[in-house]
């Protein structure tokens, strides 16, 4: 499994919504870095690999909800979530047909074609599940799916006061203020909220 990237200039410091755009942008560039090859049914670590990257990405942006505008925040994370859904269809059939070869090494011979049969049952579910993935990880979607992201995470740098990620002033006491109050009267648009956590 791939580790998670470093979130570069990531501070206990930071302002909240200066923190979510580091973190999203680096959660989305380890999922675009994922889609390549990713349909190679051969190769099936890379579909694990993104759909770990979904998960971590899909969890940022929970954690960072409050900073972003609810409408193009919930788009984003639809679109994760059908990716996510799609890896998991594709995955299933992969670790399926990793165990049933495993098995099919220890068994009799005379079990073999029943196995065998078996695999090729859920190989036509993998390939199935593949053709069902390859919209998502087209490079047209990808390409889309990673603008919206950057989208929101630069209304999460801007609404820190940032034009781009970049470190804020160290111990900045009163950012977390200034967040709450900019969230509050509605300049993170289309009725962003801060939520308690």
């Amino acid at each position: 499994m791939a580790k998670p990237r470093p979130i570069p200039g990531l501070s206990e410091d930071d302002p909240y919504a200066a923190a979510a755009a580091r973190v999203v942008r680096v959660r989305t560039a380890e999922l675009a870095e994922h889609a390549a090859g990713v349909l190679d049914v051969d190769e099936i670590e890379g579909v694990h690999d993104m759909r770990v990257a979904t998960r971590r990405l899909r969890a940022a942006l929970e954690v960072f909800e409050p900073c972003f505008p609810r409408k193009r925040y919930r788009a984003a994370l639809r679109e994760v979530k059908a990716l996510a859904d799609a890896l998991g269809e594709r995955r299933d059939r992969d670790v399926t047909i990793a165990s049933l070869r495993e098995f099919a090494a220890a068994v009799d011979q005379e079990d073999q074609p029943g196995l065998e049969s078996l695999i090729a049952r859920v190989r036509a579910e993998q390939a199935d599940a593949n053709r069902d993935l390859a919209p998502h990880v087209s490079p047209e979607r990808v390409a889309s799916l990673v603008e919206m992201l950057e989208d929101l995470a630069g209304e999460a740098a801007t609404l820190a006061g940032e034009s781009e990620p970049q470190a804020p002033p160290a111990g900045d006491p009163g950012a977390l203020a200034k967040l709450s109050a900019a969230n509050g009267d509605g300049a993170a648009g289309e009725g962003s909220e801060v939520a308690s956590r």
